[in-house]
């Protein structure tokens, strides 16, 4: 789980089928030695774990990713540049017991990754 030491919520709001955060990334954290050195970028796998987080604090359970129909990686996030990002991430229910989920991370005018896919 990244929550609580790669990145801590600011903002949240939740709704039926929707949660809308903001969140801080933390620059120092060790993933950012590695990933790149000089030159921090939030690793895309993180990004999707974000995702998978705030799903399963909306639903309450825990879920897996099933199928990815599109996951666009638009621009790179530096942690120092841009340390806050919002995250608006919408799901509903699918006949199979799984869930359709939405989800675009960015930050005012710029997108930094969209999401659709399936969870279970």
């Amino acid at each position: 789980m990244l929550k609580g030491n790669f990145y801590h919520i600011t903002e949240e709001a939740k709704d039926a089928g929707q949660v809308n955060i903001t969140f801080e990334l933390n620059a120092a954290h060790p993933i950012f030695q590695g990933h790149f050195p000089d030159q921090p970028v939030v690793p895309g796998v993180c990004m999707m774990q974000i995702i998978t987080e705030t799903l399963e604090e909306g639903l309450q359970q825990k879920v897996l990713l099933q199928k990815a129909s599109l996951m666009k990686f638009l621009n790179m996030i530096d942690p120092v540049k841009q340390p806050l990002i919002d995250l608006a991430l919408t799901y509903k229910a699918e006949e199979d017991g799984g869930w359709k989920v939405n989800a675009t991370l960015k930050r005012e005018a710029t997108t930094f990754m969209k999401f659709q896919g399936i969870f279970k």
